[in-house]
Formats: C-alpha cells, structure tokens, sequence
C-alpha cells in the first residue's frame, strides 16, 4: 500500500466521519464564501440570475462594493437589494458567518454536543455571543418535528436534575418537583421525540407521551402507574415490562431504547454542560434528538443543518 502524502491528506475510508474538518476548511475558508453559498441556495442557482421581488420577473443580480460593506446583491433593472442573510439565523449578526458555519459544524460533529465556554474559547468572542449562537442552532434549526410515531413504540419519563441525596429528607413528590420532568418516545427503527412536561402529574406525562403516538400503535412501558390508565390501554395495544421484578426484557416487551437516548441525553449533559435550567432544557433535548434521528443517515449532519439554515 502506498504511503499517505502528508501535504495531501485524505479521509480514510474506515473512519465514520461523513465529513471531516479539512473539507469544511476547504469548502468555507473565508466569509465571502459562506455568504456566496447562501446566495446560490436560497437565490440564485447560477449566481447570477434571481427572481427580484420589485420587478416580479427573474433578472440578473450584481455584487457591487459599497462604504457600508453592505452584504447583499443588486438587481441590474430596478436596483433592489436581496440579502442572502435575511430571514436566517445570520441576520443582523456582526460576527462572521465562517464562525456560525464553525459552530454548526462543532454541533454536528460532536457527539454529546459542545458548550458555550467551549465554542467562547474556539472563536475568541463573549460567552454571550457563543451562548446566543447555540441557542439559534437548537431552537431554530434543530426544532423537532411535529411527525407522530407508529407501529412498534417505547415510552417512558425521566427527571433531569441534581441528586435527592444531597437535599434534606422529604417526600418523593417534593424532590421531584427540584427536577424537571422529560417525557419521550421512540419508534423502533424510527425516530424519537422528546419535551419538557410542565409538571410531574401523571396525567401531564400521559397527555404529552400520547400526543407522540398515533393511536393504535403497540405501546411499551414500564409498570408506572403513569400509563396505568383506562383511555391509555383503549387507545393503545399496552405492553408493560416489570422492572421492579428486576425483569428487563421479555421477547419484544422492553423499554431498552427509549432508556438508552435517556442515558446519552443525561451523560451529555452531566459530562458537556454540566448543568441546564429549566426554561432552556427543551432546546437540548431538540439538540439530542436530531442527532439521534440522524445517526444512520448518509449525508452528513453538518451538510443538513446548513441545509435548514439555508432554508429557513
């Protein structure tokens, strides 16, 4: 086998990466390129000619150089500006879109995602900038679809929150009530959907869960009495495994899935971010899910998000 040329490094094909970070460096070295692709996705397929909003008709569009700097294209016939920025997350953003692409990339390529003091540290800006930058990537781009899920369904409900033993000795119900209650679903061999329940009561996590799941779907769960409901069992084929049994799988009756998004979701954000509040958990949990409705797809996470961010 021939030996590697340093000055010409190729991604191997054993590596799981479906897009490295020297194709990103190449395809986006500088920010007239990132504003360039924007252009050509939501414009102009052939950089030169869109359709101008003034004139209703497709006409030719220049770049001309002007003192503001202004980052947009002209049309040759009535003189209307379009900025490819407009209506995205970039708009009316003074850091460069090569730091956005940068950053949408990190989130993309990183399994338990990145946190804000990181992306503060890679791109030298405020951690404010960094924070508000990720925040637009997980509650814009990442948004989880509406899209019920059917056939074969796990559900179940975790609490994301400090430890019951570093509090005083009160009851189950108070210290539930220091966490933040997540209710999920997946579908085996699908995706996941996941939120932010506002309070603990079985009936918010009932109404959330089934609002996942298309009625008539097999549902399995754990024996809480959560899903111990009559108008749950009618409108969903009820399987339950018994956990306090300490019985975790029996044939196809298993919540195994749903626990192991839970486990990536929660080591996430104990090992990256270490501690989320309340009012911005929904944006991470988005976060978790795209990526695991994803994971198997051949084209590569950042080529998806920047397609969403082009798009919207």
């Amino acid at each position: 086998m021939a030996a590697a040329n340093r000055k010409n490094p190729q991604r191997v094909k054993s590596s799981e990466s479906l897009y490295s970070l020297r194709e990103f460096l190449a395809e986006f070295p500088d920010d007239e390129t990132c504003l360039e692709y924007l252009w050509r996705e939501r414009h102009s397929p052939d950089g030169t000619h869109a359709h101008c909003p003034k004139c209703d008709q497709e006409r030719e569009f220049k770049r001309y150089a002007t003192k503001q700097q202004r980052q947009s294209w002209t049309c040759v016939g009535c003189g209307h500006h379009i900025h490819p920025t407009a209506g995205t997350i970039f708009a009316k953003s003074s850091r460069p879109l090569t730091e956005w692409f940068y950053a949408m990339f990190l989130v993309s390529s990183s399994r338990c995602g990145i946190a804000a003091k990181q992306l503060e540290r890679e791109l030298g800006c405020n951690y404010k900038t960094a924070w508000r930058m990720l925040n637009r990537v997980r509650n814009v781009l990442m948004e989880q679809e509406d899209s019920p899920l059917f056939g074969h369904v796990e559900a179940d409900e975790t609490y994301v929150g400090g430890k019951p033993r570093a509090w005083p000795k009160t009851s189950r119900a108070d210290k539930l009530a220091k966490k933040v209650t997540v209710a999920a679903a997946v579908q085996r061999k699908g995706g996941v959907r996941a939120s932010v329940v506002p309070t603990s009561q079985a009936a918010s996590v009932r109404t959330m869960v089934e609002s996942f799941i298309l009625p008539g779907s097999i549902v399995y769960t754990d024996e809480s009495h959560i899903y111990n409901d009559h108008g749950f069992r009618t409108r969903y084929g009820h399987r339950t495994i018994k956990h306090h049994a300490k019985i975790y799988v029996s044939g196809e009756t298993h919540t195994q899935t749903i626990e192991g998004f839970f486990a990536l979701v929660k080591n996430g954000i104990r090992g990256t971010h270490h501690s989320v509040s309340r009012g911005w958990l929904q944006g991470y949990l988005n976060e978790y899910v795209w990526k695991w409705n994803r994971r198997r797809d051949d084209e590569a996470m950042f080529r998806q998000l920047l397609a969403s961010a082009a798009g919207v």
